[in-house]
């Protein structure tokens, strides 16, 4: 009988979501059974892609945006006893998900309440590092105090001082047993004809997404040649709209995805984590608008930019100008990396 591997991604966007495919694919090829829990749209992107296996969903984070990015810490802090709660609810839901579904080991993706004392629990995270300015020393040890809950904590990344995560993923001191896994990606380089000079690949929490959609389809629409514009929204049915030289997807699976940023020449994104994985395992220029009053992706954008890589300005100053910028960045290179999945597996 295959041990079965509960895998939780946390719903904040799609990126924690995707980051689990090559780990789900992995238990599979390794002889486990995957089990996916989550929620909201990162549930639905999962199904989607694996839709012969056991799905069940957890209680919610419902950690939305502000308009105003500024005022986002802020929120997050009147809203932390509504995420504790959330928290708690989805402890108490992750024993009962280990009693009733025959759970050998978990693996959650940032999802803190998603562990057991009764069987090997794993939290993958590129922040070992919470930047939130002012605060990234509260916030940091806050989140250390919820990974120490873990068996061991597995980082999407390599170790050497040439990395993606920068400091997010590099601490100074960290008390929790850490693995460098490699970086994640579901994709795979093609070499294949350019067939799009422009494409836009959007996700995150709303209403901020919705906000960048819209401030993009207004500034493309004089934009001269092809551009393909992926809203980053999962629905029940793949749409497809054309609008003059954009063609618009409300979202793409896995191979369809892979296939067109592979034919673009010029992907416009936020700075997430695990979009600076696929791009640099794709081999990408990009331009990069971080998600207003996320330190995270300011932090990256700034850090990519500085290096000389990916170039990006704040949401409020994009135009439709800034493009030219690119010609003078390198753009993403993937490290040469194979992660040991065979060993990582041997915790359960």
């Amino acid at each position: 009988m295959k041990k079965r591997i509960l895998v939780a991604p946390l719903n904040w966007g799609l990126g924690h979501a995707t980051r689990c495919i090559p780990i789900i694919n992995a238990l599979l090829i390794h002889g486990f059974e995957p089990v996916v829990a989550s929620d909201g749209v990162a549930l639905t992107l999962l199904q989607k892609e694996f839709p012969t296996l056991s799905s069940i969903e957890l209680p919610p984070y419902d950690v939305t945006y502000t308009k105003n990015g500024k005022f986002l810490k802020l929120k997050l802090i009147t809203n932390s006893p509504k995420l504790l709660n959330a928290i708690k609810s989805e402890k108490k839901t992750t024993e009962n998900i280990i009693e009733s579904n025959n759970i050998s080991g978990i693996i959650s993706d940032n999802r803190l309440g998603v562990y057991s004392k009764k069987v090997p629990s794993v939290f993958i995270t590129h922040q070992l590092n919470v930047l939130s300015g002012s605060t990234t020393w509260f916030s940091t040890k806050i989140h250390e105090k919820f990974i120490k809950r873990f068996d061991v904590c597995w980082v999407p990344d390599v170790e050497a001082d040439t990395n993606l995560s920068g400091k997010l993923g590099h601490p100074d001191a960290f008390q929790i047993p850490t693995t460098y896994i490699g970086p994640l990606s579901r994709f795979e380089k093609r070499y294949t004809n350019i067939v799009n000079d422009l494409m836009v690949l959007l996700s995150g929490p709303e209403p901020q997404r919705t906000l960048l959609e819209n401030k993009l389809l207004s500034e493309l629409k004089s934009y001269p040649n092809k551009v393909v514009f992926v809203k980053g929204v999962m629905e029940k049915e793949q749409t497809i709209q054309v609008i003059g030289n954009i063609t618009v997807y409300n979202f793409m699976t896995t191979s369809l995805l892979e296939k067109t940023i592979n034919e673009s020449a010029v992907i416009i994104s936020r700075s997430g984590y695990t979009t600076v994985m696929d791009l640099a395992k794709l081999n990408k220029k990009a331009f990069f608008i971080p998600t207003p009053g996320q330190f995270e992706q300011e932090y990256l954008a700034k850090q990519l930019t500085e290096l000389n890589l990916i170039p990006s300005c704040t949401q409020q100053a994009f135009t439709l100008e800034k493009l030219n910028e690119i010609n003078d960045f390198t753009g993403l290179k993937s490290f040469k990396y194979e992660t040991d999945f065979k060993e990582l597996f041997s915790l359960f």
